[in-house]
Protein backbone atom coordinates (compact mmCIF):
# COMPACT_ATOMS: atom_id res chain seq x y z
CA UNK A 1 0.00 0.00 0.00
CA UNK A 2 1.41 3.32 -1.10
CA UNK A 3 2.16 5.65 1.78
CA UNK A 4 1.40 9.35 1.67
CA UNK A 5 4.45 11.52 1.23
CA UNK A 6 5.19 13.76 4.16
CA UNK A 7 7.51 16.70 4.67
CA UNK A 8 8.21 16.77 8.37
CA UNK A 9 4.84 16.86 10.09
CA UNK A 10 3.02 18.30 7.03
CA UNK A 11 1.15 16.17 4.52
CA UNK A 12 2.10 17.00 0.92
CA UNK A 13 -1.56 17.44 -0.01
CA UNK A 14 -1.98 20.22 2.53
CA UNK A 15 0.91 22.33 1.21
CA UNK A 16 -1.13 24.08 -1.56
CA UNK A 17 -3.80 25.04 0.99
CA UNK A 18 -1.17 26.35 3.39
CA UNK A 19 0.35 28.44 0.60
CA UNK A 20 -2.92 30.20 -0.18
CA UNK A 21 -3.83 30.57 3.51
CA UNK A 22 -2.16 34.01 3.93
CA UNK A 23 -3.99 35.48 0.94
CA UNK A 24 -7.27 33.97 2.10
CA UNK A 25 -6.72 35.46 5.54
CA UNK A 26 -6.17 38.90 3.99
CA UNK A 27 -9.35 38.52 1.91
CA UNK A 28 -11.31 37.45 4.97
CA UNK A 29 -10.05 40.41 7.01
CA UNK A 30 -10.42 43.14 4.40
CA UNK A 31 -13.45 41.91 2.42
CA UNK A 32 -15.60 39.29 4.12
CA UNK A 33 -15.47 40.86 7.59
CA UNK A 34 -16.50 44.37 6.39
CA UNK A 35 -19.38 42.82 4.42
CA UNK A 36 -20.54 40.87 7.48
CA UNK A 37 -20.14 43.97 9.68
CA UNK A 38 -22.18 46.09 7.27
CA UNK A 39 -25.13 43.68 7.32
CA UNK A 40 -24.77 43.30 11.08
CA UNK A 41 -24.84 47.07 11.68
CA UNK A 42 -27.91 47.43 9.45
CA UNK A 43 -29.96 45.68 12.13
CA UNK A 44 -28.80 48.04 14.88
CA UNK A 45 -29.43 51.60 15.99
CA UNK A 46 -25.89 52.89 15.72
CA UNK A 47 -25.16 56.63 15.70
CA UNK A 48 -21.60 57.67 16.50
CA UNK A 49 -22.67 60.78 18.42
CA UNK A 50 -25.05 58.74 20.61
CA UNK A 51 -23.14 55.57 21.56
CA UNK A 52 -25.37 54.84 24.58
CA UNK A 53 -28.39 54.34 22.30
CA UNK A 54 -26.69 51.48 20.46
CA UNK A 55 -28.91 48.41 20.23
CA UNK A 56 -30.73 45.84 18.14
CA UNK A 57 -33.67 47.24 16.14
CA UNK A 58 -34.37 44.36 13.75
CA UNK A 59 -35.66 45.51 10.37
CA UNK A 60 -36.57 49.03 11.52
CA UNK A 61 -33.77 50.56 9.47
CA UNK A 62 -35.01 48.74 6.37
CA UNK A 63 -38.58 49.90 6.99
CA UNK A 64 -37.30 53.45 7.40
CA UNK A 65 -35.36 53.18 4.14
CA UNK A 66 -38.41 51.92 2.24
CA UNK A 67 -40.36 54.95 3.48
CA UNK A 68 -37.66 57.39 2.36
CA UNK A 69 -38.77 59.15 -0.88
CA UNK A 70 -35.23 60.37 -1.61
CA UNK A 71 -34.04 56.75 -1.62
CA UNK A 72 -36.33 55.95 -4.56
CA UNK A 73 -35.27 59.08 -6.42
CA UNK A 74 -31.62 58.22 -5.86
CA UNK A 75 -32.27 54.65 -7.02
CA UNK A 76 -33.93 55.89 -10.22
CA UNK A 77 -31.06 58.32 -10.84
CA UNK A 78 -28.55 55.52 -10.26
CA UNK A 79 -30.19 53.23 -12.80
CA UNK A 80 -30.31 55.98 -15.44
CA UNK A 81 -26.77 57.11 -14.64
CA UNK A 82 -25.35 53.59 -14.80
CA UNK A 83 -27.17 52.51 -17.96
CA UNK A 84 -26.18 55.48 -20.11
CA UNK A 85 -22.61 55.53 -18.83
CA UNK A 86 -21.98 51.86 -19.54
CA UNK A 87 -23.83 52.01 -22.88
CA UNK A 88 -21.81 54.92 -24.30
CA UNK A 89 -18.51 53.72 -22.82
CA UNK A 90 -18.99 50.23 -24.25
CA UNK A 91 -19.99 51.35 -27.76
CA UNK A 92 -17.28 54.00 -28.06
CA UNK A 93 -14.69 51.73 -26.44
CA UNK A 94 -15.45 49.01 -29.00
CA UNK A 95 -15.11 51.47 -31.88
CA UNK A 96 -11.78 52.70 -30.50
CA UNK A 97 -10.56 49.11 -30.10
CA UNK A 98 -11.53 48.26 -33.68
CA UNK A 99 -9.58 51.27 -34.90
CA UNK A 100 -6.53 50.42 -32.78
CA UNK A 101 -6.62 46.85 -34.11
CA UNK A 102 -5.90 48.06 -37.62
CA UNK A 103 -2.51 49.07 -38.98
CA UNK A 104 -2.02 52.78 -39.60
CA UNK A 105 0.68 55.37 -39.20
CA UNK A 106 1.03 56.77 -35.67
CA UNK A 107 -0.89 53.92 -34.04
CA UNK A 108 1.38 53.84 -30.97
CA UNK A 109 0.88 57.53 -30.32
CA UNK A 110 -2.87 57.13 -30.80
CA UNK A 111 -2.94 54.31 -28.24
CA UNK A 112 -1.11 56.46 -25.73
CA UNK A 113 -3.63 59.28 -26.17
CA UNK A 114 -6.59 56.91 -25.88
CA UNK A 115 -5.36 55.30 -22.66
CA UNK A 116 -4.41 58.57 -20.94
CA UNK A 117 -7.86 59.38 -19.38
CA UNK A 118 -7.65 56.21 -17.29
CA UNK A 119 -4.61 57.63 -15.47
CA UNK A 120 -6.52 60.59 -13.99
CA UNK A 121 -8.11 60.38 -10.55
CA UNK A 122 -11.85 60.96 -10.15
CA UNK A 123 -11.63 64.22 -8.19
CA UNK A 124 -9.06 65.64 -10.63
CA UNK A 125 -11.37 64.78 -13.56
CA UNK A 126 -14.28 66.40 -11.72
CA UNK A 127 -12.25 69.57 -11.13
CA UNK A 128 -11.05 69.81 -14.75
CA UNK A 129 -14.48 69.27 -16.29
CA UNK A 130 -16.18 71.60 -13.79
CA UNK A 131 -13.98 74.41 -15.09
CA UNK A 132 -14.54 73.32 -18.70
CA UNK A 133 -18.34 73.41 -18.29
CA UNK A 134 -18.49 76.65 -16.28
CA UNK A 135 -21.26 78.79 -17.75
CA UNK A 136 -19.41 82.10 -18.15
CA UNK A 137 -15.76 81.17 -18.56
CA UNK A 138 -15.83 77.49 -19.57
CA UNK A 139 -14.02 76.37 -22.70
CA UNK A 140 -16.96 74.20 -23.82
CA UNK A 141 -19.27 77.21 -24.21
CA UNK A 142 -16.49 79.14 -25.93
CA UNK A 143 -15.94 76.37 -28.50
CA UNK A 144 -19.67 75.97 -29.16
CA UNK A 145 -20.13 79.75 -29.55
CA UNK A 146 -17.20 80.11 -31.94
CA UNK A 147 -18.40 77.16 -34.05
CA UNK A 148 -21.95 78.55 -34.23
CA UNK A 149 -23.59 75.58 -32.53
CA UNK A 150 -25.08 77.82 -29.80
CA UNK A 151 -25.78 81.55 -29.73
CA UNK A 152 -25.65 82.17 -25.99
CA UNK A 153 -23.82 80.61 -23.10
CA UNK A 154 -25.38 77.56 -21.45
CA UNK A 155 -25.45 77.01 -17.72
CA UNK A 156 -24.61 73.31 -17.77
CA UNK A 157 -25.49 72.66 -14.14
CA UNK A 158 -28.74 74.64 -13.96
CA UNK A 159 -31.19 71.83 -14.80
CA UNK A 160 -31.30 68.14 -13.99
CA UNK A 161 -31.10 67.04 -17.63
CA UNK A 162 -28.08 69.22 -18.41
CA UNK A 163 -26.30 68.25 -15.20
CA UNK A 164 -26.87 64.54 -15.85
CA UNK A 165 -25.67 64.90 -19.44
CA UNK A 166 -22.54 66.73 -18.30
CA UNK A 167 -21.74 64.03 -15.74
CA UNK A 168 -22.32 61.23 -18.23
CA UNK A 169 -20.09 62.97 -20.78
CA UNK A 170 -17.34 63.29 -18.17
CA UNK A 171 -17.43 59.70 -16.94
CA UNK A 172 -17.76 58.38 -20.49
CA UNK A 173 -14.56 60.17 -21.44
CA UNK A 174 -12.80 58.61 -18.46
CA UNK A 175 -14.27 55.11 -18.91
CA UNK A 176 -13.66 54.55 -22.63
CA UNK A 177 -10.03 53.36 -22.16
CA UNK A 178 -11.13 50.44 -19.95
CA UNK A 179 -13.35 49.05 -22.70
CA UNK A 180 -10.84 49.91 -25.43
CA UNK A 181 -8.00 48.01 -23.76
CA UNK A 182 -10.19 45.01 -22.91
CA UNK A 183 -11.72 44.75 -26.37
CA UNK A 184 -8.37 45.27 -28.09
CA UNK A 185 -6.88 42.33 -26.17
CA UNK A 186 -9.86 40.17 -27.17
CA UNK A 187 -9.67 41.24 -30.82
CA UNK A 188 -5.97 40.43 -31.07
CA UNK A 189 -6.62 36.92 -29.78
CA UNK A 190 -8.87 36.09 -32.76
CA UNK A 191 -6.97 34.08 -35.41
CA UNK A 192 -6.67 35.90 -38.74
CA UNK A 193 -7.50 32.64 -40.53
CA UNK A 194 -11.17 33.08 -39.64
CA UNK A 195 -11.35 36.40 -41.46
CA UNK A 196 -9.41 35.11 -44.45
CA UNK A 197 -11.83 32.20 -44.83
CA UNK A 198 -14.78 34.57 -44.55
CA UNK A 199 -13.34 36.90 -47.20
CA UNK A 200 -12.77 33.94 -49.55
CA UNK A 201 -16.47 33.08 -49.14
CA UNK A 202 -17.40 36.65 -50.04
CA UNK A 203 -18.42 37.86 -46.57
CA UNK A 204 -18.40 41.65 -46.14
CA UNK A 205 -17.04 43.50 -43.10
CA UNK A 206 -20.43 43.76 -41.38
CA UNK A 207 -21.06 40.03 -41.74
CA UNK A 208 -17.56 39.27 -40.38
CA UNK A 209 -18.20 41.53 -37.41
CA UNK A 210 -21.55 39.90 -36.62
CA UNK A 211 -20.57 36.27 -37.16
CA UNK A 212 -16.90 36.20 -36.17
CA UNK A 213 -15.87 39.17 -34.06
CA UNK A 214 -18.84 39.52 -31.71
CA UNK A 215 -19.28 35.81 -30.87
CA UNK A 216 -15.56 35.45 -30.15
CA UNK A 217 -15.40 38.50 -27.86
CA UNK A 218 -18.72 37.74 -26.18
CA UNK A 219 -17.18 36.70 -22.86
CA UNK A 220 -15.04 39.84 -22.79
CA UNK A 221 -18.13 41.90 -23.59
CA UNK A 222 -20.11 40.36 -20.72
CA UNK A 223 -17.29 40.61 -18.19
CA UNK A 224 -16.32 44.20 -19.01
CA UNK A 225 -19.88 45.51 -19.00
CA UNK A 226 -20.55 43.71 -15.71
CA UNK A 227 -17.45 45.13 -14.04
CA UNK A 228 -18.05 48.62 -15.40
CA UNK A 229 -21.69 48.50 -14.28
CA UNK A 230 -20.62 47.72 -10.72
CA UNK A 231 -17.93 50.41 -10.75
CA UNK A 232 -20.20 53.05 -12.29
CA UNK A 233 -22.99 52.19 -9.85
CA UNK A 234 -20.60 52.98 -6.99
CA UNK A 235 -19.06 56.19 -8.35
CA UNK A 236 -19.08 59.02 -5.82
CA UNK A 237 -16.05 61.25 -6.45
CA UNK A 238 -17.01 62.73 -9.83
CA UNK A 239 -20.61 63.39 -8.77
CA UNK A 240 -19.50 64.94 -5.48
CA UNK A 241 -16.88 67.06 -7.22
CA UNK A 242 -19.09 68.39 -10.02
CA UNK A 243 -22.69 68.65 -8.83
CA UNK A 244 -22.81 67.30 -5.26
CA UNK A 245 -26.12 65.66 -6.18
CA UNK A 246 -27.78 68.85 -7.45
CA UNK A 247 -29.68 70.59 -8.78
CA UNK A 248 -32.62 69.57 -6.59
CA UNK A 249 -31.16 66.07 -6.12
CA UNK A 250 -31.37 65.42 -9.88
CA UNK A 251 -27.92 63.81 -9.89
CA UNK A 252 -28.15 62.23 -6.45
CA UNK A 253 -27.23 58.54 -6.74
CA UNK A 254 -27.40 55.89 -4.03
CA UNK A 255 -23.66 55.92 -3.16
CA UNK A 256 -23.67 59.72 -2.99
CA UNK A 257 -26.85 59.70 -0.92
CA UNK A 258 -25.26 57.17 1.45
CA UNK A 259 -22.19 59.36 1.85
CA UNK A 260 -24.31 62.49 2.37
CA UNK A 261 -26.59 60.80 4.89
CA UNK A 262 -23.65 59.49 6.89
CA UNK A 263 -21.86 62.85 6.92
CA UNK A 264 -25.00 64.62 8.10
CA UNK A 265 -25.83 62.46 11.12
CA UNK A 266 -23.02 59.88 11.43
CA UNK A 267 -25.76 57.24 11.41
CA UNK A 268 -23.87 54.02 10.78
CA UNK A 269 -26.96 51.84 11.18
CA UNK A 270 -29.01 53.59 8.48
CA UNK A 271 -26.00 53.99 6.18
CA UNK A 272 -25.17 50.30 6.55
CA UNK A 273 -28.77 49.46 5.63
CA UNK A 274 -28.44 51.44 2.42
CA UNK A 275 -25.09 49.78 1.66
CA UNK A 276 -26.59 46.34 2.27
CA UNK A 277 -29.47 47.05 -0.11
CA UNK A 278 -27.02 48.26 -2.76
CA UNK A 279 -24.96 45.09 -2.33
CA UNK A 280 -28.05 42.91 -2.79
CA UNK A 281 -29.10 44.86 -5.91
CA UNK A 282 -25.66 44.51 -7.51
CA UNK A 283 -25.35 40.83 -6.57
CA UNK A 284 -28.77 40.04 -8.05
CA UNK A 285 -27.93 41.96 -11.22
CA UNK A 286 -24.57 40.18 -11.57
CA UNK A 287 -26.13 36.72 -11.23
CA UNK A 288 -28.96 37.44 -13.68
CA UNK A 289 -26.70 39.19 -16.19
CA UNK A 290 -24.11 36.42 -16.27
CA UNK A 291 -26.82 33.75 -16.50
CA UNK A 292 -28.67 35.58 -19.29
CA UNK A 293 -25.44 36.11 -21.23
CA UNK A 294 -24.40 32.45 -20.85
CA UNK A 295 -20.93 33.55 -19.76
CA UNK A 296 -18.28 30.96 -20.63
CA UNK A 297 -20.29 29.41 -23.44
CA UNK A 298 -19.56 30.05 -27.09
CA UNK A 299 -22.34 31.13 -29.41
CA UNK A 300 -23.92 34.06 -31.15
CA UNK A 301 -24.92 37.12 -29.18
Amino acid sequence: MQQKKKTGFINMRTIPYLMVLPSMAVIAIFMFYPIFKTFYNSFHHYILTRPRDYGWVGVDNYAKLLMDPLFYKALKNTVIWTFYNVFFQCILGLLVALLMNTEFRGRRFYRMIVFSPWAFGGMLVALIFSYMFTGQTGVINDILLRSGVIHERISWFSTGALARGTLIFTTTWRGIPFFAVSFLAALQSIPEDYYEAARVDGANHLYQFRKITMPLIKNTFILTTLLRTIWTFNIVDIIAGMTDGGPNNATMTLPHYLMTKFNEGLDIGYSSTMAAVMAVILAAFAVLYVAAGRFGKEGDL
